[in-house]
């Protein structure tokens, strides 16, 4: 009978034995696993996350222009006219556009023009400049392309470029390219285009109200007589 209540008692000791190095054991992995803090009654200060980085409006520079052919590139001419300095006159077949500075000499830039059926010609001036302008198609190009946005933000790659002047209240203006190679062709609805440095550098010197002068296909600037188309 000893016998027998001592053997019950080893295996209840046993058991308790069992059960606390089980414990021991799961306090051990969960400590290791997540470890108390040795002062709790500390806070930790909040960790902030870095604000968004805001992206600066494009600047000029955002824009490459492509290398232009020699006779394209912005260059001061011997330019007799009778137009007074400050005209600005649209060489359409030749792709030109004079910026009289008289004394018989003009700065000649490189410009992009109206494809075949969309050239003008006529006397207009500038009632409008503007700096990165947005772009609004007008409907008339819009039921050609219907696939254009309506409008578009400006801004490096929008069509207008750099920067825009308005002529009259014609749908034309003498704006800045995003695709400069374009420079040199026959390309446009009718307004005339100019790389972004050479724009801004047109932008710069010109007035409200300064006159421009678009000549026809069949005229050549370059022996103008001075007289109105």
């Amino acid at each position: 009978m000893l016998n027998l209540r001592t053997l019950r008692r080893n295996t209840r000791l046993a058991a308790g034995f069992g059960a606390l190095a089980i414990g021991v054991v799961a306090f051990s992995g969960a400590a290791s696993a997540a470890p108390l803090p040795l002062f709790p009654f500390i806070i930790e200060p909040h960790v902030q996350m870095a604000p968004p980085v805001v992206q600066s409006a494009p600047s000029q520079d955002d824009n490459v222009t492509a290398e232009l052919p020699a006779r394209l590139k912005r260059q001061t001419v011997s330019y007799p006219t009778r137009e007074a300095a400050g005209t600005i006159i649209i060489d359409t077949p030749n792709t030109y556009l004079y910026y009289v500075l008289g004394g018989g000499q003009a700065i000649r830039y490189g410009i992009g023009v109206g494809r075949d059926g969309f050239t003008w010609s006529g006397v207009q001036s500038i009632t409008k400049k503007a700096e990165w302008p947005d772009w609004t198609p007008p409907p008339e190009m819009i039921a050609r392309q219907p696939y254009l946005p309506r409008h578009m933000a400006g801004g490096p790659g929008n069509p207008l470029g750099a920067r825009a002047m308005y002529l009259g209240s014609t749908v034309y203006r003498i704006h800045g390219t995003n695709a400069p190679g374009t420079i040199g062709t026959h390309v446009s609805s009718g307004c005339i285009r100019l790389t972004n440095q050479d724009v801004a550098d047109l932008y710069s010197r010109v007035n409200i109200g300064t006159r421009v002068i678009v000549l026809p296909m069949d005229r050549r600037a370059d022996n103008s007589s001075g007289k109105r188309s």
